[in-house]
């Protein structure tokens, strides 16, 4: 019984020594990953060129960027700490999807307004042409044509 007791116990003992030398071995590594930049900096825009994501920019400010947001996050900042300092430095043009709040919301509601008003115009004009579509013209609308007008296009006609 004692043999088995020793057993169990030094076969539960070497489990956690293969597991630590295992564990130890697994070096995490402290600094950001370029994708771990790159996630936040697709989320901002180039301050020099115009509507171009951060992440495949390649002028000078926007590495100055990169590198900042990779100190930022080896110093432990959140995604969503990075994103309000650059918006508290520059603004919320920097930010490739605005905010979903306030004045902002109206980016978000004006295509779907767009498209409700562009249904409603579908639905009127095609039921105007089920419904025949003909144009009604008074007799003071009608245009008056000039006989000598009228005699021409009848010999027009015939000689067809």
């Amino acid at each position: 019984m004692r043999a088995r007791l020793l057993f169990a116990l030094l076969a539960s003992m070497g489990g956690f020594l293969l597991y630590s030398v295992v564990q130890a071995q697994v070096v995490q590594d402290p600094f950001p990953t370029d994708n771990d930049v790159n996630a936040i900096a697709k989320k901002l825009y180039c301050p020099v060129c115009p509507n171009t994501p951060l992440d495949v920019c390649e002028t000078q400010a926007c590495q100055d960027w990169r590198a900042l947001i990779r100190d930022q996050l080896a110093e432990g900042w959140t995604e969503s700490e990075i994103l309000d300092y650059f918006v508290a430095q520059y603004g919320e043009m920097v930010l490739a999807e605005p905010e979903r709040e306030g004045f902002s919301s109206l980016v978000w509601l004006f295509p779907i307004i767009v498209l409700i008003l562009g249904v409603v115009l579908v639905r009127q004009v095609l039921r105007t042409w089920k419904a025949g579509g003909e144009i009604q013209i008074t007799e003071s609308q009608a245009l008056e044509v000039q006989p000598e007008i009228l005699a021409r296009i009848e010999k027009e006609l015939e000689e067809m």
